[in-house]
């Protein structure tokens, strides 16, 4: 299944993951022993970019980007996803560090792309895919998250906040990268987005989103509520802006 697809790629930003990171790759490795991981490190102060250059020299499949400073996560994945290009790799996975996105479940996104689909999305709120040990408060919030995102963008995708992921490396050219917006949940529903309004085929596979068990969160009120407002925007005013200025660097 994977071999139809060429090289695959799986970007993991971390920023203080060292708890976590070592058993992540290794159950990716496990679950597709082909595919090869970034680990893009912005910088974690506990020592997560030394701990993943210690896999990367045990593991000629783990590689590292050590990044400046923190800049959140959808600049980490653009950093990803740019190496990834350079290298000649045909898929790219989005996938987080904190254990949330089981690597167990890779395989259905790679099949949907190997089924025809340009984005496979890994969604917790279709038939079959579900969340563990949320607060019922932060589900509520996320799927309203959602549902305003659908409406206001007429986008026809049940989770365009999810962060596991899977894009053919056409695609993320097609749609190119600069000028989309790396805050938060902005990223994934500007990408989302993007890839629809292209005419390109948008899949959602169904997940098991499990909570975190080790370190904290990354998710703030802020990030969110300008998620919400900047959604709204590209709602009432269309796309987002090819180019935005560089307020944001």
């Amino acid at each position: 299944m994977v071999e139809t697809l060429g090289r695959v790629l799986v970007v993991v930003p971390t920023y203080n993951e060292r708890d976590n990171l070592p058993m992540i790759v290794e159950r990716i490795r496990t679950a597709l022993p082909e595919v090869h991981v970034l680990v893009a490190d912005d910088s974690s102060p506990d020592g997560t970019g030394e701990v993943a250059d210690g896999l990367a020299d045990g593991d000629d499949h783990v590689h590292v980007l050590h990044r400046e400073a923190k800049q959140g996560l959808g600049a980490a994945y653009i950093a990803g996803f740019r190496w990834g290009l350079r290298e000649g790799y045909d898929v790219l996975v989005e996938m987080d560090a904190d254990g949330s996105h089981q690597p167990e479940e890779l395989p259905k996104l790679l099949e949907a792309l190997a089924d025809g689909a340009d984005l496979a999305i890994g969604s917790r709120y279709v038939p079959g895919g579900k969340v563990v040990n949320w607060p019922h408060r932060r589900e509520l919030l996320s799927k309203g998250a959602n549902l305003y995102t659908r409406v206001m963008l007429g986008l026809p995708v049940r989770d365009a906040t999810a962060g596991f992921r899977a894009y053919r490396a056409a695609t993320l050219e097609k749609v190119g990268l600069s000028g989309v917006e790396s805050q938060g949940y902005c990223f994934q529903v500007d990408l989302t987005l993007r890839t629809s309004r292209n005419g390109l085929r948008v899949v959602e596979v169904p997940i098991t989103f499990v909570e975190r068990t080790v370190g904290k969160s990354k998710m703030s009120g802020k990030v969110m509520s300008e998620a919400l407002w900047r959604i709204g925007l590209w709602g009432v005013t269309g796309l987002p802006k090819r180019l935005r200025g560089g307020h944001h660097h």
